[in-house]
């Protein structure tokens, strides 16, 4: 299925496969899918011989220290897909078990690196540039990957570079730029209401009167509500500072009970159109 799979994607245009067997999500381990296949060392090399075979692009794995603390096989993993043919190795420093809790394993990530000579990339825990140079140095890894912390703020990728390569601390975007994007990724992107809430989440947390603005915004029920909001939002912080301002992060009480009035409205809303459709 996933050799078929990696096919239809290169038919369609991918230069690149990359297989994923890192996700913690109990819907996708339940599955036998995702870092549950590192519980089956044999499976795993079956299907990463198979996609391998199926196509003429590389391809590259995605990866845990293991299934648990005490049955880690990152290493062993790590060489059978050296072995097979896969191109470069991304690993995540924790266990299937432990999904995104306690503390990343960077040893483990130093010890496949020590033990392939194919490119190794860390993840994990990666949130600020000064973290990334010392994860790069902890490992020994060739590149580094980022997930949760690219989450509104996908300007990280940039302030790590510049990092990397000066030692120096790029500012803040501009929040006319902030603004731009953000609206350009609603109005380019829009995968709906709800669904927009959790992104606009991470793109004000932290930021100065982001708990009113999510509770705000987590109440609207229009896309063209949403959009309003988010211009007179950032039209505040303009008049503040010219630049985003973050502050120390916090759970906010506020940020709460807006998730919560925003699923009840949801509910209320939808609730009347449900039983149309069902009486038709």
């Amino acid at each position: 299925m996933l050799a078929d799979a990696a096919r239809y994607n290169v038919d369609h245009g991918a230069q690149l496969i990359d297989i994923n067997m890192g996700c913690p999500a109990k819907k996708v381990c339940n599955a036998a899918a995702g870092s549950a296949l590192l519980s089956n060392e044999p499976l795993a090399a079956s299907i990463v011989a198979a996609v391998i075979a199926a196509v003429d692009v590389p391809v590259t794995l995605k990866i845990r220290t293991g299934p648990s603390p005490d049955a880690r096989n990152a290493v062993a993993i790590a060489r059978m897909a050296e072995g097979a043919g896969i191109a470069a190795i991304a690993v995540h420093g924790r266990t299937r078990a432990c999904a995104f809790v306690g503390a990343v394993e960077y040893e483990t990530i130093r010890a496949v690196k020590d033990t392939i000579a194919i490119p190794v990339i860390a993840n994990g825990d990666i949130e600020s540039p000064q973290r990334a140079r010392e994860v790069l140095a902890l490992t020994g890894a060739d590149g580094l990957m980022i997930g949760r912390a690219a989450q509104g703020r996908p300007w990280i990728f940039r302030e790590i570079e510049h990092f990397l390569a000066t030692g120096e601390e790029l500012p803040p975007p501009t929040v006319v730029e902030a603004r731009a994007l953000i609206l350009e990724h609603l109005a380019d992107h829009y995968v709906g209401v709800r669904t927009a809430r959790k992104h606009l989440g991470w793109y004000t947390e932290s930021l100065s009167g982001g708990a009113e603005f999510r509770r705000e915004v987590n109440a609207a029920l229009m896309a063209a509500t949403q959009i309003a909001i988010v211009s007179r939002y950032f039209d505040r912080l303009a008049a503040e500072s010219d630049r985003l301002v973050y502050k120390p992060q916090q759970v906010e009480e506020a940020d709460i009970r807006s998730l919560q009035k925003a699923r009840y409205a949801t509910v209320k809303t939808l609730a009347p159109r449900v039983g149309e459709a069902l009486a038709a």
